[in-house]
């Protein structure tokens, strides 16, 4: 497996090893020592999938104080993946980075704990998986407004369609210090 870097200290792209042939192909999507050596979690408690058509904007969630790191990946089709740094005092705060995933590419994204994530389905129809370092829980479930001209994501050109929940996400700046993270060295 590949791993790059992103402008985001934390956020990895991963590139498995794709072993194919004219019946198809296989490759892991998980291996708890291989992603150990890479400094990458070795266990996860909880798995997800969303399913959504060309358009669906999701995001920008987080949770706090019970944050998730998030291992993410496309099973079919295509989306547009975001990480904002969130986390109070990072040098790089409110900053954003994207991988576009697919089930072509196979690439997977690392999203570390700390960081507001979100994506947007390019192809007619996506499958999206979860991979997470903590439970969900609802009371700390938090998002902050995908379009938040301070952060300035360039989003695909295609007109998002939102759940009522982010349509008014509040701006960053608009979140309380004690509803966000705080970075570490």
């Amino acid at each position: 497996m590949k791993i790059i870097e992103t402008p985001l200290p934390g956020c990895l792209i991963i590139e498995p090893a794709v072993f194919g042939d004219e019946r198809g192909c296989f490759y892991e999507t998980w291996n708890a020592e291989r992603y150990r050596q890479h400094g990458l979690p070795s266990s996860f408690v909880q798995s997800n999938a969303s399913s959504s058509v060309r358009g669906v904007l999701r995001g920008l969630h987080y949770q706090w104080p019970h944050p998730q790191g998030k291992l993410v990946s496309v099973m079919s089709g295509e989306v547009f993946d975001v990480a904002v740094d969130i986390r109070k005092g990072s040098p790089t705060f409110g900053q954003w980075t994207s991988v576009l995933l697919s089930a072509e590419n196979k690439r997977q994204f690392w999203i570390p704990e700390g960081f507001a994530h979100g994506f947007m389905a390019t192809s007619e129809h996506a499958v999206f998986t979860y991979l997470c370092t903590d439970l969900y829980n609802s009371a700390t479930d938090s998002n902050i407004a995908w379009d938040d001209p301070e952060i300035g994501i360039e989003w695909p050109d295609i007109a998002p369609s939102l759940s009522a929940k982010d349509a008014r996400a509040p701006r960053l700046r608009d979140v309380s210090d004690t509803q966000l993270p705080v970075f570490s060295a």
